[in-house]
């Protein structure tokens, strides 16, 4: 039987702090890497995260903090690696230690930019990891709904069925459940597409289109991740499961959800930048767009939306007119 072995957290914003509270709460005791000392200093000072998830309150003598990530991956047998996939390079660039013999769980829902690839894939390519030691998470979830207790659904996919159900059982508690999937690949793009689809959602929402239209639009987008995930790895899965359909719904419509509030802003009329500087944290699906872009000009996939959305960001055509286009395709 598989053992997670000890659990460290690699990242250190507010999904990490979610994940971080959940692993906590059944082990007692994590490594966690944060790239900043001060960041650690005033988290030990505070019993919390300064900057992330602020009431959720952590006991220090649970925590081994390092800003050194080759300490904490010496000393841990299980990675949950939660940075901003723009940002997840740099980080391994720092590594001296091997990884190839951990168990890594990707939490990152965004692709590797230049490389055009999902984290597991990055892993596996690049790093050498064997796909049976990468599992990834699913949702449909928001990490401040896990601050606050509210039950939420997770999947844990790896192709090794044995360590996916360890992590699972690891994490499962009071206000988590889990399932199990091997579907990773197909999981990490859904999670990758919803946060492009939920900046459609919030687009449309600053134009003032209402609730009908927005129900045409994420039943067209489900249609269109089911397209794509057909095309670049078919496998047996039903998008209507809580970590395709679920996540895709929960983006599209939370209060909690980045993406749409930054697709809101732009469907308000702010710049990219400026909506980028107000919101303060990282909205995945504005790099996640371009690379789904570049991916899809080989795949050749009828995606709509993504190229709406890809237009309206990076073509700087009108949000108006280019959600005027769409909306014609729909039906």
């Amino acid at each position: 039987m598989f053992n997670c072995g000890k659990i460290a957290i690699i990242g250190g914003g507010s999904w990490a702090t979610a994940i971080a509270k959940i692993i906590v709460e059944n082990t007692h005791h994590i490594g966690w890497y944060i790239r900043l000392d001060d960041r650690i200093e005033d988290f030990k000072r505070m019993g919390h995260n300064p900057a992330y998830l602020t009431s959720v309150h952590f006991n220090m003598d649970e925590i081994y903090f390092s800003s050194d990530i080759n300490k904490i991956v010496q000393a841990y047998d299980t990675l949950v690696f939660v940075t901003p996939s723009p940002y997840l390079k740099n980080h391994l660039k720092k590594l001296k230690v091997r990884i190839r013999d951990k168990f890594i769980v990707t939490a990152i829902k965004g692709i590797v930019p230049d490389e055009n690839l999902v984290c597991s894939e990055y892993f596996h390519h690049v790093l050498d990891v064997p796909y049976d030691n990468i599992a990834c998470i699913g949702g449909p979830s928001h990490a401040e709904e896990v601050a606050l207790e509210r039950l939420s659904y997770l999947t844990i996919a790896c192709e090794d069925q044995e360590k996916a159900n360890s992590f699972a059982e690891t994490i499962s508690g009071r206000f988590i459940k889990t399932k199990i999937s091997n579907d990773v690949i197909g999981i990490e793009y859904a999670s990758v597409l919803k946060n492009v689809y939920a900046i459609a959602a919030g687009i449309c929402s600053g134009l003032k289109y209402g609730d009908n239209f927005q129900a045409v639009l994420v039943s067209n987008a489900l249609q269109e991740m089911h397209r794509f995930l057909e095309s670049m790895h078919p496998a047996e899965r039903n998008v209507a499961d809580s970590a395709y359909m679920g996540d895709l719904l929960v983006t599209c419509y939370s209060k909690f959800s980045r993406n749409r509030t930054f697709g809101s802003m732009i469907g308000k009329g702010y710049s990219v930048k400026s909506a980028q500087i107000e919101m303060e944290m990282i909205a995945e699906g504005y790099f996640g767009t371009k690379c789904m872009k570049e991916i899809n000009r080989h795949m050749h996939v009828n995606m709509p939306i993504l190229d709406a959305v890809y237009n309206i960001l990076y073509e700087r055509i009108s949000p108006q007119i280019e959600i005027k286009l769409l909306t014609d395709s729909f039906r």
